[in-house]
Order: structure tokens, then C-alpha cells, then sequence
């Protein structure tokens, strides 16, 4: 008898335990749409994400990742988070800026960070307040149901496409070209004509005649997309967008809906997205580069020094006049600059220039 119960009590154990295993291993898959085009390395990044978090988390957390258009237009995923349209989405914060140009700041910004390099903004993100000031932002300021994480390095990009040289600021002004965000602010006041666009309508525009010039990313996404079948003058760097950083937005709602560990997954996965997907991006940006003007004959040319001098000009003036009239655009532009102000000059101190080395075992061809 004794033995008996002791056998049911077991058994029943044992249904029990494979019942909360099962209910552990069920899967649930998140609806995110990105506003990057399939064919782009910036999608592929996202999808990347995607299959780290499926994989550490056993399949238990799934990401769904549309490219932009497959649910919402590329403009309209923050608010269709929001709203929940659909679960999260995978973005750039500086398409925001009709909203508040506040939003420009959580993509490293115009005029390079007070000199911050993607590890220093990184550093403020999670070490000097950054990202509480991003969730505050969502939440506070624009009043979105979203929680927000930085996970993708795009930069440092190019100045842009020209169909003649660009020696200094006078040869662009009056010319129509592409920009976006805050920067096209920037080059506005610098003399620029400017058409604010998404990617996958440079291209038929340029062609089209609508815009004379374009500014999209640089590299291997500018491959993709075929600038060269348009324009054969490439210029780089740029200091629009030398530190720029994307993110990832999820529904306040499906967020806390989550389990802590699925969400420290989910935070890690970025992290780890951001780190490994960045080299890798710089080498097909090299090898892009290296394409574009043995195979298709264009000219890669330096960014002459005056004109991102005047950008940094222009861009300082700009920001300067919105935190006058916009208390957090201020707050989150001090913190930033607090922040540069103790790493930059450190490191400058520490770190040997890039240029040191790489002109010791390259040597710039005249």
C-alpha cells in the first residue's frame, strides 16, 4: 500500500515536471518589420539578431522580421510599435526628428559627438546615462509605448554621390540632393537644396532627375543599391553621420510580457549583434570600395577638410539653437557632452592616431 502511493506520488512528478518542460520549450514569435530594404546589410543585421535570439533562448523566442513596406511604410514602424501593429521594429532614431529633434542625439548625431567614436557613444549609452535619457524620450517625452535598445552600427558613412568634383562648400550650393533627418538641416543652412527620401527611392529619383546628388550610407549598401550606375564621383568621410547607431523597438506591452530571462536574452543578443556584425560590416565595406572602382570606374575621393569643417560650424550653430528652445534636446546634448569631455581627451591622450600605424604599413598613394 505504502508503495503504492509512493508509486503514484512519483508518477504524478513526473507528469507534472514534463508538463512545465513542455510548457518551457513553447515558442513565441514576435511581428518586427525593419525600415531597411531586403537586399540591404543593414536587413541583414536585424535577420542576424533574429537567429542569435532564437538559438540562445532554445527556440522559445522567435523573431519575425519583415523588410520595410512588408506591413507598414519604412517612416511609419515607431508608431506602428506603438500601437502595436506590429510587436517591434528595427530603425533609426533620426527619422523621428519631426516628432522632436531630440531624436537625432540617440544616433550619435550630427558633427561627431563632441569626438566620440562608436565605443565612447556606446560608453555613454551604458555608462553615462544614455540610454535611460532613450527610454525617457519614448516614454516621456513622446508619450510611445516602446522600450529601446541601440543595436546597429551604421558608420562611419560617406559625404555622399556627385556627378562633378566637389572641391569646396561654394561647388555644392544650389545643388538637390538627398539627405535626411537633422543633418539635412545642416546642409541646408551650408547652401544645399535637399530632398528627404528612403533608400529604395534614391535610385528611380536620381534617374528621374529629381535629385542631382545623394548621400545614403556609403560602402557596400551604396554597392547594393547601384549609386554607380548613376554616379561615378564618390566622396568620403563624411561627419553627418560618422558615429550613427540604430535600434531596435519593441511594444511596451510584448516587452513586459516577457519572461527576464527571454528579455536579458534579447539585450544580449543586440550587444552581441552590434560587436560582431560591425567588423564584418567594415570588411565588405572595404572590399565594396575596392569593386566599385576596379569593376564600375568610380572615382573614390577624400572629403576636402573645409567643407566638414563648416559642417561641424553648422551643425554646432543648429544645436545650439534648438536646446535653446527645447529643454530635453539640451539635457541629452549636456550629458553627451559631459560625457566626451572626460573620454575624448583621455583617450586622444592614450591612443596612438589611426593614422600613425596605418601610414607606417600603407602609405597613402598621391
Amino acid at each position: 500500500m505504502v508503495k503504492s502511493s509512493w508509486l503514484g506520488v512519483i508518477a504524478a512528478a513526473g507528469i507534472a515536471l514534463g508538463a512545465g518542460m513542455a510548457s518551457a520549450q513553447q515558442s513565441r514569435t514576435l511581428n518586427t518589420q525593419s525600415t531597411w530594404p531586403a537586399s540591404l546589410t543593414l536587413h541583414e543585421q536585424f535577420v542576424y539578431f533574429a537567429e542569435r535570439v532564437d538559438k540562445i533562448s532554445g527556440g522559445r523566442l522567435k523573431f519575425k522580421t519583415d523588410p520595410a513596406g512588408a506591413v507598414v511604410p519604412a517612416f511609419e514602424v515607431l508608431d506602428a510599435t506603438h500601437k502595436k501593429v506590429i510587436d517591434g521594429g528595427h530603425s533609426w532614431a533620426a527619422y523621428w526628428v519631426g516628432k522632436n529633434k531630440t531624436a537625432v542625439l540617440f544616433t550619435g548625431g550630427p558633427g561627431g559627438t563632441f569626438g566620440m567614436d562608436f565605443i565612447d557613444y556606446m560608453g555613454w549609452m551604458y555608462h553615462g546615462g544614455g540610454w535611460e535619457l532613450y527610454q525617457e524620450f519614448y516614454r516621456d517625452v513622446l508619450k510611445l509605448n516602446v522600450v529601446v535598445f541601440p543595436i546597429l552600427p551604421a558608420g562611419p558613412q560617406a559625404f555622399g554621390w556627385f556627378q562633378r568634383e566637389i572641391k569646396d562648400l561654394a561647388d555644392f550650393k544650389g545643388m538637390k540632393c538627398r539627405q535626411t533627418g537633422m543633418a539635412a538641416e545642416v546642409f541646408t543652412a551650408m547652401g544645399m537644396r535637399v530632398v528627404n527620401m528612403p533608400g529604395g527611392e534614391i535610385i528611380p529619383s536620381a534617374q528621374r532627375g529629381v535629385i542631382d546628388c545623394a548621400e545614403w550610407v556609403g560602402g557596400v549598401e551604396d554597392l547594393r543599391l547601384g549609386f554607380h550606375n548613376v554616379w561615378k564621383i564618390h566622396y568620403t568621410p563624411g561627419m553627418h553621420e560618422n558615429v550613427t547607431v540604430g535600434e531596435l523597438l519593441i511594444n511596451g506591452d510584448v516587452w513586459k510580457s516577457l519572461a527576464p530571462d527571454l528579455q536579458e536574452i534579447v539585450k544580449s543578443a543586440a550587444n552581441e549583434a552590434f560587436i560582431i556584425w560591425w567588423p564584418k560590416w567594415q570588411k565588405q565595406n572595404a572590399e565594396a570600395l575596392k569593386e566599385l572602382q576596379e569593376k564600375h570606374g568610380v572615382r573614390i575621393l577624400k572629403t576636402p577638410n573645409e567643407i566638414l569643417y563648416e559642417f561641424l560650424k553648422a551643425w554646432d550653430k543648429l544645436a545650439a539653437e534648438e536646446a535653446a528652445k527645447n529643454p530635453f534636446f539640451k539635457k541629452v546634448w549636456d550629458s553627451q557632452r559631459a560625457y566626451a569631455n572626460l573620454v575624448v581627451p583621455a583617450k586622444r591622450f592614450m591612443f596612438p592616431p589611426y593614422e600613425f600605424a596605418a601610414n607606417y604599413y600603407w602609405p597613402e598613394k598621391k
